[in-house]
C-alpha cells in the first residue's frame, strides 16, 4: 500500500522489475526513504491560516465602511444619480474579483500549511515540486523553480486585471457622463430663458454620472488591490517555501 501511495503522489517511480533481479524494489525503497526524510524534517506551524485571517480583517473593515456609507445615504445617492447604472456594474465586477481573490487566498493558505506540515502521501504543490526535482542537478532545479514561480504568479494575475478593469469602467463612466452633460447643451437656444433650466438639469445629471462612476471605480479598485497585495505576498511566501523545502531535500 505504501508503494501504491508513493506512485500516486510522485508519479516518478518506474514499474517494479521482476523480483528475481531486485532492482525495482530497491528503487522504490529509495523513493520511500527519501520522502520519509522530507516528512520528518517539517513541523507544525502555530500561525496556520494567518493569510485568511488578514483577508477577513481587511474585508470586514471594508464592509464596515460600506455599511456606514449606506447608513449616511451616500450609496443611495450614488445609485440615484447614476442614470447609466454603471456604478452597479462596477460593483458587480468588484464582487466577482473579490470572490476569485478569496478562493485563491484560501488555496494559497492551504498550500502553505501543506508545506509547513508536509505529508508525502498527500497531494500538494510541494509534493509535485519534489517529484519534479527528484534526481535533478542544480541547473535543472533552477529551471523548475523559475517555472514554478511563473506558473503561480500568472495564476493570480486575474485579480490584478479585474482591479484594473474597475478603474477603466470608472473612466468609461466619466466619458459617458460628459457625453450626457453636453448632449443637453444647445448653443442656439442658450439665450432662451425657458430652455436654460432643462439644459442645466441635463448638465448636472451628466456630471453626476461622470463623477460618481469615477469615484466608485477608484474606491473599489483600491479595495481589491489591497486584497491582491495580500494574495501576492502569500504567493511569494508559498514559492519561497516550496523552493527552500525542495533544496533541503534535493539530490545531485
Amino acid at each position: 500500500m505504501a508503494e501504491t501511495a508513493a506512485k500516486r503522489v510522485f508519479g516518478t517511480i518506474d514499474e517494479t522489475l521482476p523480483s528475481s533481479d531486485g532492482f525495482g524494489q530497491r528503487d522504490t525503497n529509495n523513493h520511500l526513504a527519501w520522502i520519509a526524510e522530507a516528512s520528518r524534517t517539517t513541523k507544525d506551524d502555530p500561525y496556520n491560516f494567518v493569510l485568511i485571517l488578514r483577508f477577513a480583517l481587511v474585508n470586514l473593515l471594508g464592509l464596515g465602511l460600506l455599511a456606514i456609507a449606506a447608513m449616511q445615504g451616500f450609496v443611495a445617492q450614488v445609485m440615484a444619480a447614476d442614470r447609466t447604472y454603471l456604478s452597479a456594474v462596477i460593483f458587480i465586477v468588484f464582487l466577482g474579483g473579490l470572490a476569485v481573490c478569496a478562493w485563491k487566498i484560501l488555496r494559497t493558505s492551504r498550500e502553505l500549511n501543506r508545506v509547513r506540515n508536509f505529508d508525502p502521501l498527500a497531494p500538494s504543490k510541494a509534493a509535485e515540486y519534489l517529484a519534479k526535482i527528484r534526481g535533478s542537478r542544480s541547473a535543472g532545479r533552477t529551471v523548475l523553480a523559475d517555472a514554478l514561480r511563473l506558473k503561480l504568479s500568472q495564476n493570480i494575475a486575474v485579480v490584478r486585471q479585474t482591479a484594473g478593469s474597475l478603474v477603466l469602467l470608472g473612466l468609461i463612466g466619466t466619458v459617458i457622463g460628459f457625453i450626457i452633460a453636453l448632449s443637453g447643451v444647445d448653443p442656439e437656444t442658450a439665450s432662451d430663458v425657458s430652455a436654460v433650466a432643462p439644459m442645466i438639469s441635463t448638465l448636472i445629471s451628466g456630471m453626476s454620472t461622470a463623477l460618481y462612476t469615477t469615484l466608485v471605480g477608484s474606491i473599489l479598485n483600491i479595495w481589491l488591490m489591497i486584497n491582491y497585495q495580500l494574495l501576492a505576498s502569500g504567493t511569494v511566501k508559498l514559492i519561497t517555501a516550496i523552493q527552500e523545502f525542495g533544496e533541503q531535500h534535493a539530490r545531485d
